[in-house]
């Protein structure tokens, strides 16, 4: 499986880093490094930018902020560093960060450098040498399900990130803050929108629990073991992690989960590794997760409505960006209809079931 492992690509036009100013910044960290500077870019991923660097013998990741963002908030490249740097040591699956640099006359906004991790990233799309039995794409299913359950378990207390978030009013300020989120980046009339936004709020279950949570929790921000594909050695792109309702983080997971009866527009941006035979349905893992934690997800509906409205808005900003010449990703041209797709699946949803 060596051949699956996530490798690095070309930088996508626009997207380019100002190597120049990167290098002396780079060489007083590493000053024993020789060799030329050499850049490449993660593939995928719509928000936060990745990219591998080589300075020498040395090997590391980059993570910036999107070119053009207008949501500076979501984008904290200093809160992710801090929580990265506090988890590594309980929670080993998170990236080894090494340092961060503030100064935006390097780059032109903050970004940090950690440590690569290497193994295979199943994206949207599952790659022909795939060859996963009905069996192993269950226990690939449950492997992940199983250590998003190790991360709610994390004692954030002791590692230091109880100021990480507010679990009082946590689904209150969710549900309000995407609806305004959705208005602040509108740019198309979704007829969608209101009929999911007042059904949140007047739905909101009350929360049960709190815990450490990453908020964007899927098979393509997973970093498999080359050598058992259904072992779990990495975990990516934390830049929404808090404290809050460990069932909206499961609620995410089962948004970017595809079941056979989707439609056809929904299933398109879903991981195909979910239409495997073999994959548990969402219902399914909701019930597994229950089993394993104890959880009530009675309320699951209401958590994967909101899970679907919200990456509705965050696809919804990204497209602004792409509108206003903010950035010139030709991916995102078509953003309009994933939009339209999760709305109506938000939607759908919360007039039926999970």
């Amino acid at each position: 499986m060596s051949n699956l492992v996530d490798q690095p690509g070309n930088i996508r036009p626009g997207e380019e880093l100002d190597a120049a100013k990167l290098e002396p910044y780079l060489r007083e960290k590493f000053p024993h490094a020789g060799g030329e500077l050499k850049i490449r870019q993660y593939p995928s991923g719509h928000s936060n930018l990745t990219y591998a660097v080589r300075l020498g013998d040395e090997q590391f990741v980059l993570r910036r902020p999107p070119f053009g963002s207008k949501v500076k908030s979501a984008h904290d490249m200093g809160r992710e560093f801090r929580v990265l740097a506090k988890l590594h040591g309980v929670y080993p699956p998170a990236p080894e960060v090494l340092f961060y640099c503030d100064d935006d006359g390097i780059l032109g906004a903050p970004f940090y450098v950690m440590r690569p991790i290497r193994g295979v990233i199943l994206r949207k799309s599952v790659p022909p040498d795939f060859n996963f039995t009905p069996q192993k794409v269950r226990e690939l299913c449950v492997s992940l399900l199983d250590n998003l359950i190790r991360l709610h378990n994390v004692d954030y207390n002791a590692a230091g990130l109880a100021d990480l978030g507010k679990p009082a009013g946590y689904l209150e300020r969710q549900v309000r803050g995407w609806i305004k989120r959705y208005h602040n980046s509108k740019t198309h009339e979704y007829p969608a929108v209101e009929k999911i936004a007042s059904w949140l709020q007047q739905n909101r279950p009350t929360t049960s629990r709190v815990s450490l949570i990453h908020n964007d929790y899927k098979f393509d921000n997973v970093i498999l073991n080359a050598g058992n594909l259904t072992e779990i050695i990495g975990v990516l792109d934390w830049e929404m992690a808090t404290i809050g309702d460990p069932l909206t983080d499961l609620g995410t997971t089962l948004a970017y989960w595809a079941d056979p009866a989707d439609p056809d527009e929904l299933k398109q941006n879903l991981s195909d590794v979910t239409t495997q035979p073999g994959s548990l349905s969402r219902a399914e893992v909701a019930a597994l997760y229950g089993e394993k934690t104890g959880a009530d997800t009675s309320q699951m509906p209401f958590y994967l409505s909101f899970a679907r409205f919200k990456l509705a808005v965050i696809v919804q900003q990204i497209f602004y960006r792409y509108s206003h010449g903010l950035t010139k990703d030709s991916r995102f041209a078509t953003l309009p209809e994933r939009v339209s797709a999760l709305l109506e699946a938000s939607l759908h949803c919360a007039q039926s079931k999970i």
